[in-house]
């Protein structure tokens, strides 16, 4: 692909403010350089606005699962949420079990359904398999693809890609400004 970048670790630690944070993210260069490439997600624009999402959501690289208590989590088990995640209100834990993983927190046993047959992975029955580095970076690089997030990186439209990935608006500022500096790193 013309225009092809890597990622290099000082680059990521560089982007990362938060101390334990600057050093945990290291383990994700490799990774990231090798789904990037794979899906196309490798020139300046796209892998900065990558970066950007896949660093407020996982806190730095710090969280690859959701936070937050079991009542909490369990928002997701019943009422439309639950339906429009695929998960089955009379299999209560739901919820819990297939809470956000990975770089684009990966939410909902339909979610993991379709992301385990997309990368040969059993999700159901493994679903912390998307807090390791290797299959984290994967599944939001497909998430990516599905979602057809790439014209809006081309274009620079973090603000698009943000509500695409999270619903809503959470974080946009601190998003914003990942993304102004992972182009400043990968300029």
């Amino acid at each position: 692909m013309s225009g092809a970048v890597t990622l290099t670790a000082a680059q990521l630690q560089s982007l990362c403010t938060v101390p334990y944070a600057r050093k945990a993210c290291v383990q994700f260069v490799d990774p990231i350089n090798e789904h990037a490439a794979t899906y196309g997600l490798n020139t300046r624009l796209r892998l900065a606005a990558l970066l950007a999402q896949a660093l407020h959501e996982t806190t730095q690289f710090q969280f690859l699962h959701e936070l937050g208590s079991q009542a909490y989590l369990a928002k997701y088990d019943t009422g439309s949420l639950a339906t429009q995640l695929g998960n089955t209100p009379e299999a209560d834990g739901d919820g819990q079990l297939y809470k956000g993983r990975g770089l684009g927190m990966i939410t909902g046993l339909a979610n993991y359904t379709a992301m385990g047959k997309a990368m040969g992975l059993d999700l159901i029955n493994h679903p912390e398999q998307l807090e390791e580095p290797g299959p984290a970076v994967e599944s939001f690089c497909i998430y990516w693809g599905s979602r057809k997030l790439s014209p809006y990186a081309d274009a620079g439209n973090i603000d698009k890609i943000s509500r695409l990935i999270n619903g809503g608006t959470n974080g946009l500022a601190e998003r914003r400004a990942f993304y102004t500096a992972a182009l400043g790193v990968l300029a």
